[in-house]
């Protein structure tokens, strides 16, 4: 098959590379890549949020099947151009990639689906919302309704950061992303991610993770895309797992398939869990990132045949084959991130770390120039190993870390915390 991967991101770099450990892969093209997909993939310049072009660069490289990366082709409709075109495709459509594009219409499904999920409010004026948290009180969360790259919530505390919040919201922080708002009740637990395969009728659970989504240690200080994470994550039991896909994750497929819009992809679930009872924080429509970089450590090769039974709607005979080990990515990022941060930093050392199914550097925010791989990104490189507990991948992963030479990066030191 010849395969093309959407996205330019260390999600893309872990889903080329378990893609390139495949046989059934001839060729692979990731658009637009970065400096290491350069290394085991063709990378090729598009516009990848526009479904005509990516339709027209398909049918010139006799492309087999398509897998989008990141959310923001699938909001934009790319899967339903690609679809219309007669294209194999790995992804939602865009009306299925509402439930994560708007916080608002995830709750409405929840709300149909009767599946369990913070009480909440929705708001596209200032003041009612201010009304609002005032009458309820903090802590208290405040969501941008819209896609704000992972960085559209707070967890306000006390009242005054919640109310700030909105000022920031409404007053075009987020962009567009922010111009309505959900504001839900804090839930209380312990948090952890579920990736889900659908084809549209039936779920295939992939496996488990937890992130770290602040940026210093002991989960301190602003939000982040997340800067490393862990896989499995202990807190999710089979028994809690199962009782998420009862409760949550079937029901929303069934919803969807009701409205008209079946949900064909992989559904990311970030659930609380207390009591052993899991509800819904909120649903992406693309895998995470970083917790992306362990899953496909952890599935290897499987992830292409998973992937293309999604697409061609039959998973319910495809099974997942996992190894009994964990897997865990520390992320390095630039100085700075997630606020300002310098771009053109050379990184050093790079050739002399192992790249096998145990060990690997996939690259978020790289390119190649001059030889040299320098740092374009915010997060950079995602230090990923597997191990047969957790403790062994970590200290196989902070060996390699240690062993890049950046002085323009800085990572946490205490990924897997919570397990350990």
């Amino acid at each position: 098959m010849n395969i093309l991967i959407l996205g330019s991101g260390g999600r893309e770099h872990a889903l080329a590379w378990a893609v390139m450990q495949n046989p059934k892969c001839d060729k692979l093209i990731v658009a637009p890549g970065n400096g290491g997909i350069a290394q085991i993939a063709d990378c090729a310049k598009i516009d990848i949020e526009d479904g005509a072009t990516v339709a027209n660069f398909v049918s010139e490289n006799a492309i087999d099947f398509v897998i989008i990366g990141p959310e923001a082709p699938l909001a934009a409709g790319v899967a339903d151009r690609l679809r219309e075109a007669g294209i194999l495709v790995f992804g939602p459509s865009e009306a299925a990639a509402e439930l994560e594009a708007s916080k608002s219409f995830t709750k409405e499904i929840c709300d149909a689906a009767k599946a369990p999920t913070a009480a909440y409010g929705h708001f596209n004026d200032s003041e009612a919302a201010k009304a609002y948290i005032r009458e309820q009180g903090a802590p208290i969360v405040v969501k941008a309704d819209g896609l704000a790259a992972g960085k559209g919530v707070i967890v306000a505390m006390d009242e005054q950061t919640a109310l700030d919040a909105i000022d920031d919201m409404f007053g075009g922080a987020f962009g567009g992303a922010g111009a309505e708002v959900v504001i839900e009740e804090f839930m209380e637990g312990e948090e952890a991610s579920f990736f889900i395969l659908c084809d549209g009728k039936s779920a295939l659970p992939i496996g488990t993770a937890q992130d770290h989504k602040r940026v210093g240690e002991g989960d301190t200080g602003l939000n982040t895309g997340g800067m490393g994470a862990y896989s499995p994550a202990p807190v999710l039991s089979d028994e809690i797992a199962q009782k998420a896909l009862d409760e949550i994750i079937q029901p929303t497929i069934d919803e969807m398939a009701r409205r008209g819009t079946p949900y064909q992809g992989v559904l990311y679930a970030g659930l609380m869990i207390k009591d052993g009872q899991p509800r819904l924080v909120e649903y992406n429509v693309r895998f995470g990132d970083p917790e992306c970089q362990v899953l496909m450590m952890r599935l290897g090769a499987q992830a292409l045949d998973l992937l293309q039974a999604a697409a061609e709607e039959r998973l319910a005979e495809a099974r997942v084959n996992w190894a009994d080990d964990h897997a865990i990515t520390v992320v390095m990022a630039a100085n700075g991130y997630p606020g300002s941060y310098e771009k053109g930093s050379v990184i050093k050392s790079l050739d002399a770390l192992p790249e096998d199914s145990m060990n690997m550097v996939f690259h978020a925010g790289t390119t190649e120039k001059d030889g040299a791989m320098t740092a374009t990104g915010g997060r950079v490189l995602n230090v990923t190993a597997r191990g047969a507990s957790l403790q062994e991948a970590r200290d196989r992963a902070y060996a390699m870390v240690e062993a890049i030479d950046w002085p323009g990066g800085f990572y946490r030191r205490d990924i897997g915390w919570r397990a350990l």
